[in-house]
C-alpha cells in the first residue's frame, strides 16, 4: 500500500466527516424507556373501564369506592412495570454486539478509539479475535479469514483477500490480520439495514393481549348496557333517582372483575419469575403464555440447534477409518479405529501424519482457564488443533514453522515448512480439490505409491460419503524436501477428516418432547441444504423437502404454505425468506415461534407471534426484537417455557371463568332484587370487597396452580381458542344462577329479622360460595383427588385467610362500620353452610364421572 495511504484521515476530515455522517452507532430504540413501559400497563380496556368506574364512584361522592379502583389500578402498573423493567435492565447488560474499541491509523499513527467514533474513510487494523466494527473494505491482507454466521447464519469461516474485500459491521476475526477502509457507519451498515428492517415491523400484541383486549371490550358493553338499563327501569318505576344510579354503578362494578388485570399482571409475573430461574427471561409478562400456544417452532441452526464450535468427527486414510469422539474445543475426547480401539498419533504412524499437519499447519491456540478450554483462531484450525490433542500428538515448537503459504480462496490450501532432525518438510493441508491437484503419491501401509485413477477415485467416494453426511472435508499432505521456499507440487497424499458445528447434546431430547406436545420444530438457516440435512438427522428432524432460498424465489405464497405442511428444512435463507415464511405460517392460523441469535434472525423474531433470542451468544438486535430470551442459549429451556405457557393459559382461564361466575352470582341476586323490588341486597363497597379483596387473594393462588398431569400430551390450542368459550359461558351461568339465587332466598327470607341481618348475611353467604366454588375451578376437567388436595398450599392459605377477613368484616367495629355490616348468629352461618356445600359436592361428582368415562375410552 502507498505510504501515503496509510497515513489515513487527518483529525479535521474527521470532524468534517462526522458533521455529514454522523456517529457509528445504531438509533436508540424508544420502546425499552422507563415511561414507555410505564404507559404501556394502562393500555388494556379493561384499566380504561376502571378509570371510568373510579371516575363515576367520585362523581357520585364515594371516594372509598374510588380510592379502592384506583388502588387496584395502581397495583396492576406497578407489577407490570417492574417486570418489564426489570427484563430491560437485564437485557443491557447482556450487550455484546459491537466491539467497544476500534485500532484505526490517523495522521499516520495507530490509535485506539471507541468504535462509536469511527467514520466513514477510517482506516481499521484488524487481526485474529477483532469484531469488526463498521463496514470496511480490505486493503491489505495476510490470512484473513472471517466468521460472519452473525449475518448469513452460515458456520463456516469465509476467506478474505482483496479480490473479495467486504467486510461487515458485527462479524469477527478469526485468522490472519488485515487493514481496511471504513465504508459505512451506523444505520447505513448491512447490519443497520437488518436492523431497520426489524424496526419497520409494527409492535405485535400477544395472543394474550388479544384475548382479554376481546374479553374486556365485551364485558365493557355489557357492563354499560345492564347497567345503563336497570338504572332506566328502575326510574321509570319511579325508584329514587340517586338510588338507581348506585345501583347502576353497583351492576357495573358486579359486571367487571376489577380484580382481573391486578391477578393476571400477577399470575404471569410470578410465572416470569420463574421461568428466569429457568434461564428464560420475558421482556414482556405475556410472552411464555403466547409460547405456551405454539404450534410452529422456526429454530436457526447455528449456535441454536449447533454449539457453533467446529469439531473433527471422522478421520479417512486409505488403511483405516477412524471415528472421534468429543465436541467442541474440550479435547477431554479420543480417537478410534473400526475395531472400537483407542488410537494415538504414536501407535500408528498415518494417524500420527494427519495429526502432525493439524497440529502444526495453524493458527489456532487452545488454552485451559478456570472456565475450561478457550480457542483462538479459525474454528476450522480450532478443531483440528483440539484433534491433535486428542490423539495426543505433541504441539509444535516455537520454532517449527520455517515459512508459510498461508490459505486463501482461490487456492483453497495452506502450507508450512517445518525444520525435521534430518531436513526439511512441507506440510499442507486444504480442500480435498485443491490439495489433490498438486499430489502425485499416495502413503498406504505398504509405503509411498503414484497416485492411481482407482486411487482417486477411491478418494474422492470417501469424500462424497463424508460431504453427504454434512461434513466439511479437509485433505492433507506432506513432502520431504532440502530446500528452503514452499513448492507446492509432487505432495503426497495422507488422508482425510471430515469436521461439523455439532448440534448441543439436549436439543434431540427437546425436539422430541416438542413433538410429543404436537409441536413442529422447522429448521430455517443460512448454511447449506447438505450441513442442514445432516443436522437435522442428528437431532431427529424428519426431512421430506429442502428449500432454499433462490426456491422461495420461485414460487408463490399459496404454492409456499403447501409445501409447508410437509417435513420440510430450508437452507440458504436470507432475512426477507425468514420473515416471509413466519407470515405465511401465521396466514394459516399458526402460532408461530421463531428461535434465533445473529443479526439476519432479528426480522424474523420481531415478526414472530413469539420471537425467542440466544442470550450469550445473540447480538443486540436479536434480543431487542425477541420477546423471550434464552440466558443459557439452552433450546431444552424452549420446552419448559412451553410447558409454563400452557401452565399460564390454563390457570387464567381458570381464575378467568371463576371471577366471572362470582360476579355472575352477584349479577343475578342484584338483578332479582331490583326486579321484585325492596332494598338493595349489596351495597357498591360490598361488591368491591368481594371483587377486590376476596376474589382477587383467590385467583391469585388459584393462578398458581401446577401444571395438570396431562398438560404436554395435548396438541396446542387453536389460535381462536378464547378464554371463555360456549363451554366457560355455560359454566359461569350455572355457578352465577346458583348462588346468586341462593343468597336472594337467604336476603329474602331473612328481611323479616331486618335488613342489616338480611344483607350481611346474604353478603357473607356470596363470599363463602365464591371461596367454596373456587375448587370446582382447580382443573377444568380433572377431579381435585386427581390432581392432588393438598398440591396446592397457597390456595388453602387463600381460603383460610380470605374466609377470615370474612369475619373481621361482620364482627370487627371498623370494618363493619366500613362496609355497613352487622354481626350474625350460627343459625345464619348454619345456613350458608347447608347451600355451600353442594358447590363442593356436584362438581366432583361430576368430574369424575367424567375421568372414569375417559379412561374407559381409550
Amino acid at each position: 500500500m502507498p505510504q501515503g495511504l496509510r497515513r489515513g484521515l487527518t483529525l479535521d476530515q474527521v470532524e468534517d466527516i462526522r458533521a455529514r455522517s454522523g456517529w457509528n452507532s445504531l438509533p436508540d430504540t424508544t420502546s425499552s424507556g422507563p415511561f414507555a413501559i410505564l404507559i404501556r400497563q394502562f393500555s388494556s380496556f379493561l384499566i380504561f373501564i376502571l378509570f371510568v368506574a373510579a371516575g363515576v364512584a367520585i362523581v357520585l361522592g364515594n371516594w372509598t369506592d374510588a380510592m379502592a379502583i384506583g388502588l387496584v389500578i395502581a397495583l396492576n402498573a406497578a407489577l407490570g412495570f417492574i417486570q418489564e423493567w426489570r427484563a430491560e435492565t437485564a437485557l443491557a447488560a447482556l450487550k455484546t454486539m459491537l466491539s467497544p474499541k476500534a485500532m484505526v491509523i490517523r495522521d499516520g499513527q495507530e490509535m485506539v478509539i471507541a468504535s462509536r467514533e469511527l467514520v466513514p474513510g477510517d482506516l481499521l487494523v484488524l487481526q485474529a479475535g477483532d469484531t469488526i466494527p463498521a463496514d470496511a473494505t480490505v486493503s491489505d491482507c495476510v490470512g484473513l479469514s472471517v466468521d460472519e454466521s452473525v449475518l448469513t447464519g452460515e458456520s463456516v469461516a469465509v476467506g478474505k483477500n482483496i479480490k473479495s474485500p467486504k467486510l461487515f459491521t458485527g462479524t469477527a476475526i478469526v485468522a490472519g490480520h488485515a487493514e481496511a477502509f471504513v465504508t459505512a457507519i451506523g444505520s447505513e451498515t448491512e447490519f443497520g439495514h437488518i436492523a431497520e428492517l426489524t424496526g419497520s415491523i409494527d409492535t405485535k400484541k400477544t395472543h394474550l393481549q388479544k384475548h382479554l383486549g376481546r374479553l374486556a371490550s365485551q364485558l365493557g358493553m355489557t357492563a354499560l348496557v345492564i347497567a345503563g338499563a336497570i338504572s332506566v327501569l328502575g326510574i321509570s318505576l319511579g325508584r329514587d333517582l340517586s338510588e338507581m344510579l348506585m345501583t347502576g354503578l353497583s351492576l357495573a362494578v358486579a359486571i367487571v372483575p376489577e380484580g382481573l388485570p391486578a391477578v393476571v399482571t400477577i399470575t404471569l409475573a410470578l410465572g416470569a419469575a420463574a421461568m428466569v430461574r429457568q434461564n428464560a427471561l420475558a421482556r414482556r409478562l405475556q410472552a411464555i403464555e403466547t409460547l405456551g400456544a405454539a404450534s410452529v417452532i422456526c429454530t436457526d441452526k447455528t449456535g441454536t440447534l449447533t454449539e457453533n464450535k467446529m469439531t473433527a468427527t471422522r478421520i479417512w486414510t486409505p488403511e483405516q477409518t477412524y471415528s472421534v469422539t468429543g465436541t467442541g474445543y474440550d479435547p477431554a475426547g479420543h480417537v478410534e479405529d473400526s475395531d472400537k480401539r483407542r488410537v494415538r498419533s504414536r501407535d500408528d504412524v498415518y494417524l500420527g501424519e494427519i495429526l502432525k499437519i493439524a497440529a502444526t499447519c495453524t493458527h489456532a491456540n487452545l488454552r485451559r482457564g478456570t472456565d475450561g478450554w478457550t480457542m483462538t483462531g479459525s474454528p476450522t484450525e480450532g478443531a483440528l488443533l483440539t484433534l491433535a490433542f486428542k490423539g495426543w500428538h505433541p504441539p509444535a515448537g516455537e520454532n517449527t514453522v520455517v515459512s508459510e503459504i498461508p490459505f486463501d480462496s482461490d487456492r483453497k490450501r495452506m502450507s508450512v515448512l517445518v525444520r525435521t532432525d534430518e531436513d526439511s518438510e512441507i506440510l499442507m493441508k486444504g480442500a480435498p480439490e485443491a490439495v489433490l491437484s498438486v499430489s502425485t503419491q499416495l502413503r498406504t501401509p505398504t509405503g509411498t505409491k503414484r497416485l492411481s485413477a482407482e486411487d482417486l477415485a477411491s478418494i474422492r467416494q470417501a469424500y462424497e460419503a463424508m460431504a453427504g453426511d454434512g461434513l466439511r472435508v479437509m485433505a492433507f499432505a506432506e513432502r520431504q524436501t532440502s530446500d528452503q521456499t514452499i513448492m507446492e507440487t509432487d505432495m503426497t497424499f495422507l488422508g482425510l477428516v471430515g469436521l461439523i458445528d455439532p448440534p448441543r447434546p439436549e436439543v434431540r431430547d427437546a425436539i422430541s418432547s416438542a413433538r410429543s406436545a404436537s409441536i413442529r420444530v422447522m429448521m430455517i438457516t443460512g448454511d447449506s441444504p447438505v450441513t442442514a440435512r445432516a443436522i437435522a438427522g442428528q437431532v431427529g428432524l424428519s426431512v421430506k423437502t429442502i428449500l432454499t432460498g433462490k426456491d422461495l424465489d420461485q414460487i408463490d405464497d399459496t404454492a409456499l404454505a403447501e409445501r409447508l405442511h410437509e417435513d420440510i428444512i430450508l437452507a440458504r435463507t436470507r432475512p426477507a425468506d425468514k420473515m416471509r415464511v413466519v407470515s405465511v405460517l401465521q396466514a394459516k392460523n399458526h402460532i408461530v415461534a421463531m428461535t434465533g441469535d445473529g443479526v439476519n434472525d432479528a426480522p424474523a423474531l420481531k415478526q414472530a407471534d413469539i420471537g425467542i433470542a440466544m442470550g450469550i451468544r445473540g447480538t443486540d438486535v436479536a434480543r431487542e426484537a425477541a420477546d423471550l430470551v434464552l440466558l443459557d442459549d439452552n433450546f431444552a429451556t424452549i420446552v419448559a417455557a412451553i410447558g409454563e405457557g400452557r401452565r399460564q393459559f390454563s390457570n387464567i382461564r381458570k381464575f378467568v371463568r371463576y371471577l366471572l361466575s362470582s360476579n355472575a352470582g352477584e349479577i343475578v341476586a342484584l338483578v332479582v332484587n331490583i326486579a321484585i323490588g325492596g332494598p338493595l341486597i349489596f351495597l357498591a363497597t360490598q361488591i368491591l370487597w368481594m371483587n377486590l379483596v376476596t376474589d382477587g387473594v383467590t385467583a391469585v393462588a388459584l393462578g398458581l396452580e401446577k401444571s395438570e398431569p396431562d398438560q404436554m400430551e395435548n396438541p396446542p390450542r387453536k389460535k381462536d381458542q378464547a378464554i371463555l368459550g360456549i363451554g366457560g359461558v355455560t359454566l359461569i351461568c350455572l355457578f352465577g344462577l346458583y348462588t346468586g339465587t341462593a343468597s336472594y332466598w337467604i336476603f329474602s327470607t331473612l328481611l323479616d329479622s331486618g335488613v342489616e341481618i338480611a344483607r350481611t348475611t346474604a353478603f357473607t353467604a356470596m363470599v363463602t360460595f365464591e371461596k367454596v366454588s373456587v375448587f370446582a375451578f382447580r382443573s377444568l376437567h380433572l377431579p381435585c383427588w386427581r390432581i392432588g388436595w393438598l398440591s396446592n398450599p397457597l390456595l388453602l392459605v387463600a381460603f383460610v385467610v380470605t374466609m377470615a377477613a370474612q369475619v373481621l368484616a361482620i364482627y370487627w367495629p371498623p370494618l363493619q362500620q366500613l362496609l355497613h355490616t352487622v354481626a350474625i348468629g350460627w343459625d345464619q352461618w348454619a345456613m350458608i353452610a347447608v347451600l355451600g356445600l353442594p358447590l363442593l359436592i356436584v362438581p366432583e361428582l361430576v368430574k369424575t364421572l367424567g375421568y372414569f368415562m375417559s379412561q374407559r375410552a381409550r
